[in-house]
């Protein structure tokens, strides 16, 4: 196995922290006898030789000793050794000279993988059955394994690996892929076990939709109940609520049935119907461990897609009433991400928190409560019910951080909690270094709620807060634009005038603006706001002169200026602001329309802007109504989703409608 490997000059060698000396100890530990040092090495060849996927020279100098442990059967855990060869050549070629190397020296030994093909550890088959396919450059001979290897095997983690290779040979050899179409076709068919066939649609679907019978989604439903039928239970997670144990609780138990549900709606796409048409199958089926699969399915299904959910979230709602905590937090984890689309659940949920107090709070060890998944969720979904247990929290000694934030979703319907949001703002010692994250929620709740009473306290945040790094900096902002919406300019007039000259200048002139309708004290303030090397200060000032509206013409050539240049998410401000100043929009139109295709994240701004114009949107009509035929939500754009996403893109959409309702 390690013949040759003392005349290699490590030392000579680097990887991600330097000399390649400990090399060779992990090579040899890899066929160490005992499971915590080959372990250790292994983590040492991920995290030095691979490290965040890069290939160094020393990488490329182990992969003839890895292959050499891998083909030995007296060596343990060959299957991770198989793995890390996968991952050191990608399997591609295009990524760097270096990278292409290594993609190269794998496949030189590729002929290792076929050899695998018979291997008694099924861990090695597993891997080799992709190996096999991305490195060995021989289409005939690599189908023709895969064509005996099938009705051989017999561990079913394997199978499944091998249908996902014959999916892949497809993809990689398109010339030769009908007798892989034909294998995949053949596997989809009884007398198959249901979860071969149920991989095997996967694949079809992914690679040859054409193939697919006309019954997909009934079809796949019905052996996902048979195949569960067949499983034996799973175990639950008992014991104390650690963040080890929960995350271990909310992973799927069945990761196979898993694997291959998601495969199938990776393939479905757009096919939206479809999608919840299996989802809807997958939330009733009698075994909760689909269920749970499910609501992990659902949550994908969600952010990134428009549909009609109303049936899936009642479905979602149904899990509640489990005593399975595994999948009654599942269940809780996605209706909370839903907000107001979780609103055919909020029945369930408000029974939920009706009957377990015990979770209107969660406190992970050694740190502050947090408010619990089942309130949370319905007070996202705008539910009023919320409002008594929110009531509760806030009248004991330690209200979760950020509860203000879930008070906001409820607008006006939570104005009794106004008194107890004012009492704790007042309590707040300015000078701690944690006063801006207990202010900017309850901030963002009186916003919400409409409170004119906590004027006092927030004139008092203005006036009291310690000057410099901290509390003023991060909440002045906040705090200003709370008294802007309570309509209090006026009051705070003489507190903001001195801000005029801080990195608050914009809002602050605003605000002014809006108190006393003097232009020409703002007016020079919001122009120089325009030149700052910021681009967050530059939007914030475009957004203020466009609520001064005629008032900020002498604003107009710099506001023309930063219109035409630089990235869209600045352009589009200013470009708004234009229009609210001159009335004309004839200038704004095509920097709407490049910014809209250009960047999804500009569409919410540009379609408030559009509701403003009224019948001037007409000739943005096009857009209009073909974001609202969009199966995508604009928020997916980066394939990367935040906790806002669906009420961002819902919010779109609504706006979309006002624009057209307005045409």
């Amino acid at each position: 196995m390690f013949t040759g490997i003392d005349e290699v000059d490590w030392d000579s060698l680097r990887h991600a922290h330097g000399s390649a000396e400990d090399v060779p100890g992990w090579l040899r530990a890899l066929a160490s006898a005992d499971t915590a040092e080959r372990a250790t090495a292994l983590d040492g060849m991920y995290g030095a030789l691979h490290h965040e996927g890069r290939v160094y020279d020393s990488t490329l100098a182990c992969v003839p000793f890895l292959f050499a442990l891998a083909a030995r059967e007296e060596v343990a855990d060959r299957g991770c050794i198989v793995e890390l060869l996968v991952s050191i050549g990608g399997g591609s070629g295009e990524d760097g000279q270096r990278d292409r190397r290594a993609w190269e020296a794998v496949r030189a030994g590729a002929g290792v993988f076929a050899a695998l093909a018979g291997d008694p550890d099924p861990a090695v088959r597993r891997a080799a059955a992709g190996a096999l396919v991305r490195f060995l450059d021989d289409p005939p001979r690599v189908l023709e394994l895969l064509r005996r290897w099938l009705p051989a095997e017999r561990d079913d983690s394997v199978l499944a690996a091998l249908t996902e290779a014959l999916g892949l040979f497809v993809q990689r050899y398109p010339a030769h892929a009908d007798g892989a179409l034909d294998l995949l076709a053949e596997q989809s068919a009884p007398p198959y076990a249901p979860g071969r066939r149920l991989a095997a649609l996967g694949q079809l679907a992914l690679r040859a939709p054409g193939r697919l019978p006309a019954d997909l989604v009934p079809a796949a439903v019905r052996l996902l109940h048979q195949r569960s039928a067949q499983r034996l239970p799973a175990r639950e997670f008992s014991g104390t609520d650690t963040l080890v144990r929960r995350i271990r609780r909310l992973r799927p138990s069945d990761e196979q049935g898993a694997a291959l549900l998601r495969t199938l709606h990776g393939a479905l796409g757009d096919r939206v119907d479809d999608r919840i048409a299996l989802l809807v199958g997958q939330l009733t089926s009698p075994d909760p461990v689909d269920r749970c699969n499910a609501v992990w399915m659902s949550a994908g299904l969600f952010r990134g897609w428009r549909g009609a959910y109303d049936g899936p979230v009642r479905l979602l709602g149904a899990q509640l009433r489990t005593d399975q905590d595994r999948l009654r937090d599942a269940a809780v984890s996605v209706l909370a991400e839903l907000h107001a689309l979780a609103r055919p659940a909020a029945d369930e949920l408000h029974a939920l928190v009706a009957a377990r107090p015990d979770l209107w709070t969660h406190r992970w060890e050694r740190s502050s409560p947090t408010l619990g998944g089942p309130l949370k969720a319905l007070a996202r979904s705008g539910d009023p019910r919320a409002v008594p247990p929110l009531a509760q929290l806030l009248a004991g000694p330690a209200a979760p951080a950020g509860l203000g934030f879930e008070v906001a979703h409820l607008g006006r319907a939570a104005a009794a909690l106004a008194p107890a949001l004012r009492h704790r703002l007042g309590r707040i010692p300015l000078a701690s270094p944690g006063a801006a994250r207990l202010a900017i929620p309850l901030l963002t709740a009186i916003r919400a709620v409409g409170d004119r009473e906590a004027v006092p306290e927030l004139l008092r945040l203005l006036s009291d807060a310690p000057d410099g790094p901290g509390a003023r900096e991060e909440i002045v902002g906040q705090v200003i634009e709370t008294l802007a919406e309570l309509g209090a300019a006026a009051q705070a007039a003489p507190l903001l005038r001195p801000l005029l000259r801080t990195r608050h200048a914009a809002v602050a002139a605003g605000t002014l603006w809006s108190a006393d309708g003097d232009a020409s004290a703002v007016l020079p303030v919001l122009r120089g706001e325009l030149t700052r090397a910021d681009p967050g200060l530059r939007r914030s000032a475009a957004r203020q002169l466009g609520r001064l509206g005629p008032a900020a013409r002498g604003a107009l050539p710099e506001l023309r200026r930063l219109a035409r240049s630089g990235p869209a998410r600045e352009r589009i401000p200013a470009a708004c602001a234009l229009w609210r100043i001159t009335g004309d929009p004839d200038p704004v139109r095509p920097l709407f329309r490049a910014a809209w295709t250009a960047d999804a994240r500009t569409r919410p701004a540009i379609a408030r802007c559009l509701t403003a114009m009224g019948p001037a949107a007409a000739p943005l009509r096009d857009l209009i109504t073909e974001e609202l035929t969009r199966p995508r939500r604009h928020t997916a754009h980066e394939g990367a989703f935040g906790s806002h996403d669906i009420p961002d893109d819902e919010e779109l959409l609504r706006t979309c409608r006002e624009v057209l309702a307005g045409l």
